[in-house]
């Protein structure tokens, strides 16, 4: 068993942590003035756009994206380290397109919309959002009351959305909504909505922790054309598992870069502040919190990297994503806190990116399903429950 990475993947990491280091990280300090002062943490146009350019010239885009759509096609393996990487800023930024929709257009798209949506959106010309969770439905896609009628050569879509990123702004939409309501979770299909599509009205734009926003969106007598349906009819919900699936992982990598930030920072700190005539490196407590740090980090990257080499060889690892992804974010939230703890006064001010780093990590446990729904799932599994849920 051989868990060395190879030299293409060793120097793809190397190539994302010097773009962090010299791109990312210099813009912190107005991401956090701009976090502090309510406005959010989204980096400006002006911000933004030699970073796009940067790391289009490194060949950072479209990093999964199928070869035939001007991608690299990398597996799932490479991109632990990127988004590792990723995840020691608090600069918000991913290398375009965003990976989770990106993976659900990849398994469903028919050649019209390979042509009018996947190309552009690997090319880094659209933005996208996608519409799963409603007000009431929480976690549970069974309970999506969200429908699309059949009219014609059309379908007629009613329903609410909420907890969207970007539906302001997204050039289309991945709506969910159920086409079949006997069969529950399994009567779920995914459409593409085009921004302007009359019916699609964002309602209004819901301030998050972290400096985030997301909206809700209600959908009246939303009419799509036929050729809108991504996917089949019906089976909606294995593809829309796979971008959550994505999801989950891209998550749990950026924990455990937000988690090994938050341990160098705890490294180099320890060893300069002196209480009572003592470095804090000497105190037990902050030796067992960096040995614990280090241990759990090194514990979720092996985890990170087998789940990755699942989904490469093509197995269910729907198990190993529920784990990873409670484990990755309770244990950087927990290194985060005591990263603020050994900086004292010092780590609760909105100076310092770990209070920043604290509210994405508690964002995460909550989104793409919370802990305990992931928990549940994991023990449903091990004990062999059945149950009905979303059939």
């Amino acid at each position: 068993m051989d868990f060395a990475l190879n030299d293409e993947q060793r120097m793809l990491k190397d190539l994302v942590a010097r773009f962090v280091r010299e791109e990312l990280m210099p813009l912190e300090n107005a991401v956090l003035e701009r976090e502090a002062s309510g406005q959010g943490v989204m980096l400006t146009k002006e911000e933004r756009a030699p970073i796009d350019k940067k790391s289009r010239e490194l060949g950072l885009w479209g990093l999964d994206a199928p070869e035939n759509a001007g991608g690299s096609d990398l597996p799932e393996v490479s991109l632990v380290g990127v988004n590792e990487e990723l995840g020691k800023t608090v600069t918000p930024y991913v290398f375009p397109p965003d990976s989770p929709n990106l993976r659900m257009l990849m398994v469903t798209v028919n050649e019209e919309q390979r042509a009018q949506y996947l190309a552009p959106y690997v090319r880094g010309e659209t933005i996208s959002a996608i519409g799963i969770s409603e007000p009431g439905a929480g976690a549970d896609p069974a309970s999506m009351t969200t429908t699309a009628v059949k009219d014609g050569d059309h379908w007629v879509i009613n329903g609410r959305k909420i907890w969207i990123s970007k539906a302001a702004e997204a050039d289309f939409t991945i709506l969910m909504a159920v086409t079949d309501p006997a069969k529950r979770a399994r009567g779920i299909s995914a459409f593409l909505i085009d921004k302007g599509t009359p019916g699609f009205n964002v309602l209004r734009n819901i301030q998050m922790i972290a400096g985030h926003f997301t909206y809700e969106v209600a959908l009246e007598d939303c009419r799509v054309p036929s050729s809108k349906l991504l996917g089949k009819e019906g089976q909606g919900f294995a593809p829309m598992q796979v971008r959550l699936s994505t999801k989950r992982l891209e998550m749990a990598c950026n924990c455990i870069g937000i988690a090994q930030r938050a341990l160098d920072m705890m490294c180099e700190y320890a060893p300069q502040r002196v209480t009572f005539g003592v470095p804090l490196a000497e105190r037990q407590t902050i030796q067992w919190w960096v040995a614990d740090a280090a241990t759990k980090i090194h514990a979720c990257r092996l985890m990170a990297y087998d789940v990755a080499w699942k989904i490469d060889q093509g197995r269910d690892a729907r198990t190993e994503l529920s784990m990873v992804k409670v484990f990755a974010t309770e244990m950087a939230w927990d290194i985060v806190d005591h990263a603020m703890q050994t900086f004292g006064a010092m780590g609760m001010t909105k100076e310092m990116p770990l209070q920043l780093m604290a509210s994405i990590v508690r964002n995460m446990r909550i989104y793409d399903g919370p802990s305990e729904v992931h928990r549940w799932v994991v023990a449903r599994k091990l004990l062999r429950l059945r149950g009905d849920h979303g059939k």
